[in-house]
């Protein structure tokens, strides 16, 4: 089977390449441009190195009119934006999946720890935890569809990051000893980007009683949670509680008040089902390093509500909410609000 690997030159996706050539399929390796042109060529040496053909697409348009717009929208919004998902969704299986399909590619395969498999009862591709809890991507894969599941291979599903980069040091591959990229890709201070991107404006900082203790530089550079960098003494730790955009004040109080039992989300994308049930029980991740949460999960229409058994911190509008049973991901949503 002809098989693109969208390779960034990373150690993840070159010995994702590496195990899909030992496998004796057709292996290319495909690579976006989508901010910096310096990964073309560091993905074209990692290509070289296990003896593959590589192709670059140019995708910094399509990058910029689905991800970087999106991720500055949001923190003009006052939500805190999930950039990897709408990635994933809209780039690397979007654009790159239909660069790859006009190249002759059966499938393309990347380097993110998780799992995909065709469940014959179901009729559907279910998407699952990858083996190594602590590498374990699926969160931020929810929002595939099936025909993008359909189409897609994860290599490093049943690996651990230790054995990965094991494998590579046998194979004698530069990437071996690489350190992890940033979490961020196309942007190594975030607040810089924002800074000349978006619209903001000083205003108040307000406690949960009303009372202004002090002023913020705008809104885009706060999120909920935030203790540090808010200029404010006031003799005890100060979190940001919430960001209201309509009075342009940033709400902030004792760590107390970023507890919340329940949340609202929407959009919401399922895998396991086409629709799920009414109430369904889960377990709920409120952002990619949160511990996954029991939980109630009732919908509403296109939207979702979701009833923790214990109050959760910081619940983040523009954060997704991912649901599982087990190690299946059931699907996931954007958080509208905490409540």
């Amino acid at each position: 089977m002809k098989v693109a690997v969208l390779l960034s030159g990373g150690v993840d996706s070159t010995v994702s390449a590496l195990l899909l050539k030992e496998q004796g399929h057709e292996v290319i390796g495909l690579t976006m441009i989508n901010f910096d042109e310096s990964v073309a060529v560091k993905a074209k040496e990692a290509a070289d190195s296990i003896g593959i053909k590589h192709s670059v697409i140019d995708l910094r348009q399509q990058f910029e009119d689905k991800v970087i717009k999106y991720f500055c929208n949001a923190y003009e919004k006052g939500n805190t934006p999930n950039p990897c998902v709408e990635c994933n969704r809209f780039i690397k299986f979007g654009a790159l999946l239909s660069a790859a399909q006009e190249l002759g590619a059966e499938k393309v395969a990347t380097g993110h720890y998780a799992r995909v498999e065709y469940v014959d009862g179901r009729k559907r591709y279910l998407l699952r935890k990858g083996t190594d809890e602590k590498k374990d991507q699926s969160y931020f894969l929810y929002a595939l569809k099936q025909e993008q599941l359909a189409r897609t291979i994860f290599p490093l599903g049943e690996w651990t990051k230790e054995n990965v980069r094991k494998k590579a040091v046998e194979a004698g591959l530069k990437v071996a000893r690489e350190r992890e990229s940033q979490e961020i890709c196309f942007a190594e201070d975030h607040m810089e980007l924002l800074a000349g991107r978006v619209k903001f404006a000083p205003g108040d900082v307000v406690d949960m009683r009303g009372n202004v203790i002090g002023s913020h530089k705008g809104l885009p550079f706060y999120t909920v949670g935030q203790r540090k960098g808010l200029g404010i003494s006031g003799g005890r730790p100060i979190y940001v509680i919430r960001i209201d955009e309509d009075s342009n004040q940033l709400i902030v109080d004792d760590e107390a008040y970023l507890f919340n039992r329940s949340l609202l989300a929407g959009p919401n994308n399922f895998i396991m089902a086409e629709k799920i049930p009414d109430k369904m029980r889960v377990m709920a991740k409120i952002r990619y390093r949160a511990q996954p949460a029991p939980a109630t999960v009732s919908t509403d229409g296109d939207l979702v509500r979701v009833d923790f058994d214990q109050p959760q911190r910081a619940i983040t509008a523009g954060q997704s909410v991912v649901f599982y049973q087990n190690d299946y991901v059931v699907g996931g949503g954007i958080i509208i609000k905490a409540m």
